[in-house]
């Protein structure tokens, strides 16, 4: 186990430098001068415009720009965002809780939905509820998450009015931040109406962020499921006089959910990608938005920061879901 897991963290290290790479090299071949859009509507002189360009780098050879930013990743350094001067690390992790308390609801709903109903439609193979739930998990997978969440805000934000368009929080709200999660923050901060405001801003975000991970847990739980109950041991307890729960909670859900752990573990890739179009449909001050925003903006610093950033987390949550296959089921070993 030790072995297998200093290999992994061993495999972590070029693919970081490669995620480096990419993330250096998206930005600048978009087209736009990264310089022109700071200076917006005023325009620039030729003479400014070769200052700022040496002022920030950009008139150095692609390889030594990308050397020099290596190595400030080596020493923690991010650089700072060309337009609010501030560093790309503190920016992240300053909007970070947002994106962080989206997901996690997201992944909670797809979870504690996506699993029970893959379990039912397993157990009741080729009934009515397992095709009706299979045809829905397909629709909901290939649905566009932009299309899904226009359609949300115009049911129940303008149609009906139950919950709000964007936004985390009511405007009549004003509190410091605590911890970043807007949940949690409203809950400390004692205002009347601040956490049901907090709550009905997430639910159409977490809703349609949740639609994708939710279709492919559900079909994923059904199918291992499926293969699990035509084991032998499955059989056998059968044939012992087990009864149904007993055999589905404890003989098969077991050893069907490493394979669904795998799902889940690579649907944290999934949520991150889909948070960049949720933040931006609700307006949702998170990483999403921000990296979209500095997109537009050219704001190379932080488009590189933020995509080594996420990959990192997401290279971290894969780790941790190999570790947990031993956890599950203690007779796998590794081969490394």
């Amino acid at each position: 186990m030790l072995r297998f897991l200093l290999s992994r963290i061993a495999l972590l290290i070029p693919t970081f430098i490669g995620v480096s790479v990419i993330a250096f090299s998206f930005i600048r071949l978009l087209p736009g001068d990264p310089v022109l859009l700071m200076a917006g509507e005023r325009g620039l002189t030729p003479e400014r415009h070769a200052e700022l360009l040496k002022q920030f780098g950009f008139d150095r050879p692609i390889w030594e720009q990308y050397y020099d930013y290596l190595l400030g990743i080596l020493h923690g350094d991010l650089g700072n965002s060309i337009v609010t001067k501030k560093p790309v690390i503190t920016e992240f992790f300053a909007l970070f809780p947002a994106t962080v308390e989206l997901s996690v609801c997201a992944m909670i709903l797809a979870v504690a939905l996506g699993i029970p109903i893959g379990i039912i439609a397993a157990v009741r193979r080729g009934s009515f509820f397992d095709h009706t739930v299979m045809t829905t998990a397909l629709v909901g997978y290939s649905m566009p998450i932009f299309w899904w969440g226009l359609l949300l805000i115009i049911l129940f934000a303008g149609t009906l009015q139950w919950t709000p368009v964007s936004g985390r929080i009511s405007l009549i709200y004003f509190f410091p931040p605590v911890t970043g999660f807007m949940l949690i923050d409203s809950l400390l901060s004692g205002q009347d109406g601040a956490f049901r405001s907090a709550l009905s801003h997430l639910i159409l975000p977490t809703v349609v962020l949740a639609t994708i991970p939710l279709a492919v847990i559900a079909r994923q739980t059904r199918s291992a499921m499926l293969e699990v109950l035509s084991e032998d041991y499955v059989r056998t307890a059968r044939a012992k006089g087990l009864s149904p729960f007993r055999i589905i909670s404890i003989h098969a859900l077991r050893n069907a959910m490493i394979p669904v752990i795998t799902t889940i573990g690579l649907q944290v890739g999934v949520l991150l990608a889909g948070a960049i179009l949720t933040e931006t449909i609700f307006s949702w001050p998170g990483i999403g938005k921000w990296m979209v925003d500095s997109i537009f903006r050219r704001d190379y610093p932080v488009v590189q920061g933020g995509l080594l950033l996420v990959a990192g987390i997401i290279m971290l949550v894969n780790l941790t879901v190999d570790i947990l296959y031993g956890l599950i089921n203690p007779r796998i070993r590794y081969a490394r």
